[in-house]
């Protein structure tokens, strides 16, 4: 099995991509779910959040508000690296895990959704090739006011909080341009897709993992087999 990182800028289209990919049966795991997930109340990170921020950051049922730790965060470089220092470690285990998982079940390749993928996620070490998800400046700006209500000033600061679009584009593999239409963008999903499918990574992997096991297996048997004299069965 082989990873594929799913990439892109906010508003660039990379939900409608990573959804492409979920229907032609491609595995997802979603970056932004998990990080909900390990935040839920009373789990690690959760309460390492709560002791460094304070109650004031929760909603009445114990959940955080992520709309007031939102912008705590972005106003604040130095409490956003903490969050990050907390949080990531937490969504790479459960990343790692359910990757396992997919590998038992027998997939070719697991495509990671990672949002901020080349702003330092450790994952992007693990992976064989990186799809980018892009559109232009001003496609991009008018999504984001558009989809979250924003002003064009406050667009605009948070577009500039990530790396460019066109410098992820250019550490890229795979660049797919979201700025035309869906169809444009599906046939594109569709075309990789294909692509990732005549891939043979996975078999080497699987033989090198059987190789290893029916390894262990024989030393295991040997051992157990040299116990058992020792205690007089034959």
């Amino acid at each position: 099995m082989f990873l594929i990182g799913l990439t892109g800028g906010i508003a660039s289209g990379k939900s409608t991509v990573a959804n492409f990919f979920r229907q032609l049966g491609c595995p997802i795991l979603d970056a932004d779910l998990i990080a909900r997930e390990v935040v839920q109340p009373n789990k690690p990170a959760w309460k390492k959040i709560v002791q460094f921020f304070g109650n004031e950051i929760l909603l009445e049922d114990g959940q955080l508000n992520r709309a007031m730790l939102g912008q705590v965060v972005f106003s604040d470089p130095a409490k956003r690296r903490v969050l990050n220092s907390i949080t990531h470690p937490e969504i790479q285990k459960s990343m790692m895990w359910q990757i396992f998982q997919h590998f038992i079940r027998g997939h070719q390749f697991v495509i990671l959704d990672i949002p901020l993928l080349y702003e330092g996620s450790k994952m992007i070490k693990i992976l064989k090739e990186v799809v980018v998800v892009s559109c232009d400046e001003q496609t991009q700006l008018q999504r984001l006011m558009q989809r979250n209500n924003y002003s064009e000033e406050e667009a605009q600061n948070r577009i500039q909080s990530q790396m460019p679009l066109r410098e992820k584009c250019r550490l890229a593999h795979h660049v797919i341009d979201n700025t035309g239409s869906i169809e444009q963008t599906q046939e594109q999903v569709e075309v990789l897709y294909g692509r990732f499918r005549r891939y043979y990574t996975h078999w080497v992997f699987r033989l090198i993992f059987l190789s290893g096991f029916a390894l262990c297996s024989g030393t295991f048997l040997v051992i157990a087999r040299y116990v058992l004299r020792l205690c007089g069965w034959k």
